[in-house]
């Protein structure tokens, strides 16, 4: 694995507390990737909305089911994800490249989200599609697909933690990943604490103008409410800025 930063237990559990998008917001005030960046584009998307944000370390796999292979690891591909989980500094998330174009079968099935829940993922991402869908939400277990296909044809893994990608940005093996039905981003190990202390302190500056709203304001306390929105958001950004000091 090329991370070795470890994310405390306590902030996993804080980032699944809050949306993706307030996650990016947070990510921005940080200035170390630019904003069009660290996220994945429209092509992957949630299978279950409904389900709460996803957290954890990437666990990478490049696939293909268009034809059969003789290569051992990619026979074996699975097993070899999950005995790699514990290398990882926490929960995984499962994360394929397919390079069939278009996908010329689904990435994974019940059997296999059931598996991979089993041994501690926390979600499964891929490029390409999937299938069983009513049985992987039954085990709400959250998966991002660019589909759906009904059979598997050969499902085979060619390279298991790899780096993949997917969704328009490059996944390595241990990268941390939050997605909810928003989308997914990576967050930069380096900065994934400080970004779960300050996620409260953003969702209460943004609370400033919705309040506001919701209090029948007008135009002038709107703007006056924007104004110290603004405020409180600029006070976030320089403590994540003096954080990376």
């Amino acid at each position: 694995m090329s991370k070795h930063i470890e994310v405390p237990a306590e902030d996993l559990e804080t980032l699944r507390k809050f949306d993706t998008p307030t996650v990016c917001n947070v990510i921005e005030l940080f200035g170390v990737v630019p904003n069009s960046a660290g996220y994945m584009d429209q092509r992957i998307q949630a299978c279950f909305p409904q389900l709460p944000p996803m957290v954890g370390y990437a666990s990478t796999a490049i696939f293909s089911s268009q034809a059969p292979h003789n290569d051992p690891e990619a026979i074996q591909g699975m097993d070899l994800m999950i005995e790699s989980f514990e290398n990882l500094p926490g929960p995984p998330v499962v994360v394929y490249q397919d390079i069939d174009q278009p996908a010329a079968a689904a990435t994974f099935g019940d059997i296999m989200c059931s598996g991979f829940k089993h041994f501690g993922a926390q979600g499964l991402i891929t490029s390409g599609c999937g299938r069983d869908l009513d049985q992987v939400e039954a085990i709400d277990f959250p998966v991002f697909t660019n589909g759906t296909i009904c059979a598997h044809g050969y499902c085979y893994h060619l390279a298991v933690n790899r780096n993949v990608y997917v969704g328009g940005i490059t996944v390595s093996p241990g990268d941390l990943l939050h997605g909810d039905r928003n989308g997914v981003t990576a967050i930069p190990l380096e900065i994934a604490s400080t970004v779960a202390s300050l996620l409260d302190d953003f969702v209460a500056a943004e609370a400033v103008i919705l309040d506001a709203l919701k209090a029948d304001c007008n135009y002038e306390e709107f703007k006056k409410s924007r104004l110290q929105s603004k405020k409180m958001i600029t006070a976030i950004a320089e403590r994540a800025k003096a954080s990376l000091t």
